[in-house]
């Protein structure tokens, strides 16, 4: 028996998807998460500001809702957060609530904007 061998450290696993690409998955993981008053996810609602992948697979998230008295204010970042966190490729999200600029009708897609009669 070798007592002087040693072993190779073990290196944390690289990300190996493309930040655009992971990106894009983060897109899609949050337009999984609904708002509860009406049938249309977060993205399209408009209440995504920014979402950011680097190289490491960290996220960035800028978040906003309705209001900030908006009753969903502790449920719809966590699930938000929740809803990133889970993809493969992803080593860490941040989230943050943004109040500036406000929210407003105009940030809706154009398909939900149909959807809900706004013109």
């Amino acid at each position: 028996m070798n007592c002087s061998a040693t072993s190779e450290p073990t290196l944390p696993e690289t990300n190996n998807i493309a930040p655009d690409a992971l990106r894009e998955q983060v897109i899609a993981a949050l337009r999984t998460v609904y708002d509860p008053e009406l049938p249309v996810n977060i993205y399209d609602l408009g209440l995504i500001y920014r979402v950011e992948v680097n190289e490491s697979g960290a996220v960035s998230i800028d978040m906003t809702l309705t209001t900030p008295s908006c009753p969903e204010a502790q449920t719809l970042p966590a699930q938000a957060e929740e809803a990133a966190s889970i993809l493969p490729g992803v080593s860490e999200v941040k989230l943050e609530l943004v109040w500036d600029p406000p929210w407003s009708k105009e940030l809706l897609s154009e398909e939900v904007k149909m959807l809900l009669g706004i013109y």
